[in-house]
């Protein structure tokens, strides 16, 4: 047969559609249906080039099912039939060339369905820009070109989001953090936060800021987590490069920057991803798993290719384009199973019976595993609210891969514990000492975080029983537990202040109540925690490793006390922190420690520089020779109210 044909060398060729692929290359397209297009935002969505010689802008979009699919814009009078795109062979992209037109045009896609009556106008998927709500246009941008002044951080942070490290993280909205009441209680934008933040977080002794999702989404009135623009960072406080502004100054203050990332669903407005080309795309196409109940949006398909894709290629882009130090994952239980807030009836088993998400699970362990290839000195969290077990251990010992965990247990019990009136602790006391036998099996985070100040549970000085004395000297305490607890910390703004409502969206934090004095103190002892913690290695070197952590006396229910050390790499490197939840001081109360000759109070939250009642211990205490809780040694100290107190041997 192939000698009867005249010139043809391969039959390969025979019927080979040929197909220009305008700025993308065969390649692109191969690795993009496979699903290993990593940095496909590079030529995905809207982006200046020529064509000919010809200045202006390729466009291409995912609508594998549309019949028909334009560019429609003010520059064309939004006329959906001036630049009619050409689909890309069967790759399912569409792609248009318009000339004239740069950085600034206002555009969507008009696309309608091969496959029903369908007809919409719909944002880009990979838009790096947006019209302000309630408008809704994708803007051509060029998010190249920024002047990065944060190489010193880059090139250290790998010492900055081990396991090994201390981290503690404040946890920011970032429409809500701070306003500008005088004038008319605006937003204040990226560039005008920024200084204001850097300085506030280095004087507050942070090590890292967390963003509330900065993905555009189109409700002011919420936390952020309805994404609808995933490559965009919100256009309320100003364009790509002002929010680089704030991550590049952030850095130059050696403040690390962690933003939520929201994979686990998406929202359902008419021009974002859902039912984007006329046909279930994004999400699932059986009803059984496409919607979440509890908030009314749609799920990923992360068994789709192109779908894990866009999610994957769209974590690397923050933390390439924007520096980004480190990914909080929301909503991961929602992921890992199938009946999520399902009732019967409205799920179906996987393969093998369960009701894990097979697909999800190997999304999420793809996810990490590309991040850490690509980006090992980023971290990547997880809210994750079960008992899955492996969360944050490696994919190549069966975990998930995650770097840390938040842990939603311990922040569950510790604030049903502190809610309650001290004469009560004493019957709750194993609330307290349960996180202890879990402690070691995931890498955690200890949040105090968002969900505890909304949504009328109050806000974290308000949970704290007593007058405000005690609820005070509650939340020093409860902050002194968190940072001698094994773990890393987070706290959302606020909270470290002592403000007394929950957040609220249209208002700032309660900055005024740091005019009066219980207040600045409060703040004061936050910043104590924090330089206390990063200047001992104790509280941080072994999070993670039985070595780190050593209980006293755990058994003391009676007087509510709890008694336990913090170890760093030698005998002589550790703390012994006790703690008291009652309001009554107790004198020569006893500690057994390992270690004979002098110890000092390097800590306690009862001082008067920090609210209390300034009940404290001689500058040096000796160590008797006597045996308690089955150490050779005993101080006898004093415990204030309703605090903690930290000792340590003098070298």
């Amino acid at each position: 047969i192939i000698n009867k044909l005249d010139g043809v060398e391969n039959m390969n060729s025979i019927n080979e559609e040929i197909v220009d692929y305008g700025n993308l290359t065969e390649m692109d397209i191969y690795l993009f249906r496979e699903g290993t297009f990593y940095k496909s935002w590079e030529k995905l969505g809207a982006h200046q080039g020529e064509k000919d010689g010809v200045k202006g802008v390729w466009f291409n979009v995912w609508a594998p099912n549309a019949q028909y699919l334009s560019v429609i814009g003010d520059f064309n009078q939004w006329n959906k039939g001036a630049d009619q795109m050409n689909p890309l062979g069967h790759s399912g992209i569409w792609q248009c060339f318009i000339p004239e037109i740069s950085k600034g045009a206002i555009y969507k896609y008009y696309i309608e369905s091969a496959k029903s009556l369908y007809s919409n106008e719909k944002l880009d998927p990979y838009g790096f820009y947006f019209e302000v709500r309630p408008k809704s246009a994708s803007i051509v941008w060029d998010i190249d070109g920024y002047d990065w002044n944060d190489q010193e951080w880059m090139e250290k942070r790998i010492h900055s989001n081990k396991c090994n490290c201390p981290v503690s993280i404040y946890e920011v909205h970032l429409g809500s953090w701070m306003r500008a009441p005088e004038e008319e209680n605006r937003w204040l934008s990226y560039r005008e936060i920024a200084p204001k933040l850097a300085e506030y977080v280095k004087e507050m002794g942070f090590t890292h800021v967390e963003f509330l999702p900065v993905s555009e989404h189109p409700l002011d009135a919420s936390w952020g987590y309805q994404t609808l623009g995933y490559f965009a960072p919100t256009s309320r406080f100003g364009t790509p490069q002002d929010f680089m502004y704030l991550v590049d100054l952030l850095h130059q203050n050696n403040i690390g920057v962690i933003i939520d990332w929201v994979p686990a669903h998406f929202p359902k407005d008419g021009h974002g991803l859902a039912y984007f080309d006329g046909t279930f795309l994004y999400e699932h196409l059986d009803p059984r798993l496409r919607e979440h109940k509890d908030w009314g949006t749609n799920v990923f398909n992360y068994g789709r290719t192109e779908v894990a894709n866009f999610l994957i290629s769209n974590a690397l882009f923050w933390l390439e384009i924007y520096h980004i130090d480190g990914l909080r994952v929301d909503a991961v239980a929602s992921m890992l199973y199938l009946d999520y807030s399902r009732k019967d009836g409205e799920w179906y088993p996987n393969k093998f019976g369960g009701r894990e998400n097979l697909e999800a699970i190997d999304f999420i362990k793809r996810f990490n595993e590309i991040v850490f290839q690509y980006y090992p000195e980023c971290m990547t969290y997880a809210e994750e609210s079960t008992s899955w077990a492996m969360v944050s251990r490696p994919t190549y010992l069966g975990g998930l891969g995650f770097g840390f965990k938040w842990n939603m247990g311990w922040m569950h019990d510790t604030l049903l514990y502190f809610s309650k009136e001290p004469i009560y602790r004493k019957y709750h006391h194993n609330t307290l000492t349960f996180s202890m036998i879990y402690a070691f099996h995931e890498n955690f985070v200890l949040p105090f975080s968002h969900d505890e100040v909304v949504h009328g549970k109050g806000s974290l000085i308000s949970k704290m029983p007593g007058d405000n004395w005690q609820k005070f000297a509650n939340l020093r305490l409860l902050f002194g537990y968190m940072f001698t607890h094994v773990g890393k910390k987070l706290i959302f703004m606020g909270c470290e202040i002592g403000q007394w409502h929950e957040w609220y969206h249209e208002e700032s934090v309660h900055w005024h109540l740091l005019e009066e004095e219980k207040h600045i103190k409060l703040k004061k002892w936050v910043s104590k925690l924090n330089l206390f913690y990063k200047e001992n290695p104790a509280l941080y070197l072994y999070d993670f490793d039985y070595r780190g952590f050593e209980w006293i006396d755990c058994n003391d229910s009676e007087q509510s006390i709890l008694l336990y050390i913090r170890k760093g790499e030698n005998t002589n490197d550790i703390l012994v922190c006790a703690a008291n939840f009652t309001p009554v001081p107790r004198h020569n109360y006893k500690i057994g420690v390992t270690l004979e000759g002098k110890w000092e109070e390097v800590l306690n939250s009862d001082l008067g520089e920090f609210g209390g009642s300034n009940i404290k211990n001689h500058q040096f205490i000796e160590a008797e020779k006597k045996a308690m809780h089955g150490r050779d040694f005993c101080l006898y100290v004093t415990l204030p109210p309703l605090s903690i107190v930290v000792f340590k041997p003098v070298r």
